[in-house]
């Protein structure tokens, strides 16, 4: 059913399709996923990745943070082909992983892999992505400096969402920003995910 609906979702579905081949073959031999994530590869991960992808502008620039597997980086980069999308991931086995998969999906005109820690990276971006990374306030502290005064952070979050906000409020007054909790889909029939969204005060 999940994949069905990725089907309504993607306009390029085989794309999506072989990065999921990725993912459950050499994504998990790496161990990057999981083994027992494969029956729910297309709702757990493409589909809750790109839930977030109607929040997003067109035409900005993106960095996923922590990027891992490429979640939310690579399914966003295949739903929206109208992004800039870098993806930002300190560790070699992944990053190399990484670097293979935008190379094998023919995203590289405008995917970029950057071996980096989120502090040691000195780009501003109009978005920032992250998904399991770290709790909100100390996710912040990295992803602040990459956020372009009019930017904004977008994190994928479960039911700690608001809780994490309120965990980040000291912060969030001083830099004068403002996080609210937003519910979104991929798919009108897809499951909700809760996304967490940090943009300066207007």
């Amino acid at each position: 059913m999940t994949a069905e609906l990725a089907r309504e979702v993607f306009p390029n579905f085989e794309a999506i399709s072989q990065y999921v081949d990725i993912l459950l073959d050499r994504g998990t031999s790496w161990g990057l996923i999981g083994p027992r994530e494969a029956d729910r590869i297309w709702d757990r991960h493409v589909l809750n990745s790109v839930a977030m992808a109607d929040l997003v502008a067109d035409g900005v620039s993106v960095v996923d943070v922590g990027s891992g597997a490429g979640l939310p980086g690579i399914p966003l980069a295949i739903r929206r082909p109208d992004l800039q999308i870098t993806l930002l991931e300190p560790l070699l086995r992944r990053a190399t992983f990484l670097a293979e998969a935008v190379t094998e999906l023919g995203l590289t005109d405008r995917v970029t892999v950057v071996r980096a820690r989120a502090e040691d990276h000195d780009a501003q971006y109009d978005v920032i992505t992250a998904r399991a990374v770290a709790p909100l306030p100390r996710l912040l502290t990295w992803c602040l400096p990459l956020m372009r005064p009019a930017g904004e952070l977008l994190a994928l979050k479960g039911s700690s969402a608001a809780d994490e906000i309120d965990q980040s409020r000291q912060l969030l007054t001083k830099r004068r920003l403002y996080a609210d909790v937003v519910s979104v889909r991929a798919h009108p029939r897809a499951e909700s995910t809760q996304v967490v969204r940090v943009r300066a005060v207007r």
